[in-house]
Order: structure tokens, then C-alpha cells, then sequence
């Protein structure tokens, strides 16, 4: 009888410059030759460094590995997970009390063994691989800051130019989705989803509407 897995992939960009097809195929190549059943493909496009409870892909694919008798999520890598290590061992100690196992190809780990018991290596490679994507976060951060820093010094002005804010109606016009959803009550998170746009968007356009 084959294991029932779902796959979880990401990827910070919210446009088109990012992919999570690579993830997909390579994770579905994986599943094929240790006889998992993919019930499920679930698909975000979001910064790593964002809260488990800002992510509502991640959350919506914990919640139906739980309630559907889910075996084990697959991820390409530790940092599809997140980029935070406080979230990302938040997310691993909740799979731990549900028995759902967690498995990352590009380390090679997973939770649990074949035979059921816990990796007792895994708490300590999780936190040092956590620790590490959080510092090349910190680290990107701070070479942004700097280099936001050297150009106001020299006379740079951040921020859109003049006159390119949009206005009331364009965002209608823009955004007649999003509009629509928010005018119904719709949450900005659910609203994001729905329209497949960002939360800071949603925030955008609901302010500049007051709806």
C-alpha cells in the first residue's frame, strides 16, 4: 500500500520571474520512485521570511495533510518551509505531535524513519539549516540597507515618482477582483488568495478605497 503525500513548493516571487515548476516535477519524480500517492499540490508565492499565519497556502496544506490522512509533505528544499528558524521549527514540532512526517530532498531528511521512529539527528540539522537560511536573509537585508543608505547620501529620493501614484479609479479599474471581495467583507489574506495578488496590495487598495 503506498504512502499518501501531498507536496508543498514556494517561491518569493510574486510575479512571473519565479517558478515553482522545478519543485513540482522534481518532487513528483521522488514520490513516483518511493510509491507515494501525491494527493495534492500545493503552490505559494511569498517571502520565506513571512509568519506560518501570513502564509495561507502553507497553513491550508498543514490543515488538509491533517484532516486527510496525509502520510508525508514533501518540500524541495528547508527553506521552502521559511526563512525564519522560529517558524520553521514551529511548523516541524507541530508535524512531530501529529505524526506527520516532513521531508526536504535537497538535505535529504525527513521527521520520521521508515519504520515509524524519529530521526534523532533531525531537531539538530533543522535548526543549524534554519539558522543558516535566517543569517543569508539578515545578510541580504543588510547589504539592501546599505545600499538604500550610500544612495540617499548621494542625493537619491526613494519612493515613487511624482505623480505615479494611482488613483481611486484606476485601482477599480486595476483591480476589479479584489474590489469586489473586499466590498463583500472578504479578509485582505483570503481577498490576496482569491485574487492572486499580495497581501500588501489588498491593504493598498482597501485603504485608498476605505472599503
Amino acid at each position: 500500500m503506498s504512502m499518501r503525500a501531498v507536496i508543498y513548493a514556494r517561491v518569493s516571487s510574486t510575479n512571473d520571474r519565479q517558478s515553482t515548476d522545478r519543485q513540482v516535477i522534481d518532487l513528483n519524480d521522488y514520490a513516483t520512485k518511493n510509491n507515494y500517492e501525491v494527493v495534492k499540490v500545493f503552490e505559494e508565492h511569498i517571502s520565506g521570511a513571512a509568519k506560518n499565519t501570513d502564509r495561507p497556502i502553507l497553513m491550508e496544506c498543514m490543515d488538509f495533510a491533517a484532516s486527510n490522512s496525509i502520510d508525508i509533505i514533501l518540500c524541495s528544499e528547508l527553506s521552502r518551509l521559511g526563512r525564519n528558524c522560529d517558524e520553521v521549527l514551529k511548523n516541524v514540532l507541530h508535524c512531530k505531535e501529529v505524526r506527520l512526517n516532513l521531508f526536504f530532498q535537497k538535505e535529504n531528511i525527513s521527521l520520521f524513519n521508515a519504520d515509524g521512529s524519529e530521526n534523532p539527528y533531525v531537531n539538530i540539522m533543522i535548526a543549524v539549516l534554519g539558522t543558516a537560511a535566517q543569517l543569508e536573509r539578515d545578510n541580504i537585508k543588510f547589504r539592501l540597507n546599505s545600499g538604500r543608505a550610500k544612495y540617499i547620501a548621494e542625493g537619491g529620493v526613494l519612493g515613487r515618482p511624482q505623480g505615479t501614484k494611482k488613483t481611486a479609479d484606476q485601482l477599480k479599474a486595476d483591480y476589479p477582483s479584489v474590489v469586489k471581495e473586499l466590498k463583500r467583507g472578504t479578509s485582505i489574506r483570503r481577498t490576496a488568495k482569491l485574487c492572486d495578488v499580495s497581501n500588501s496590495t489588498v491593504q493598498r487598495i482597501k485603504k485608498a478605497l476605505a472599503l
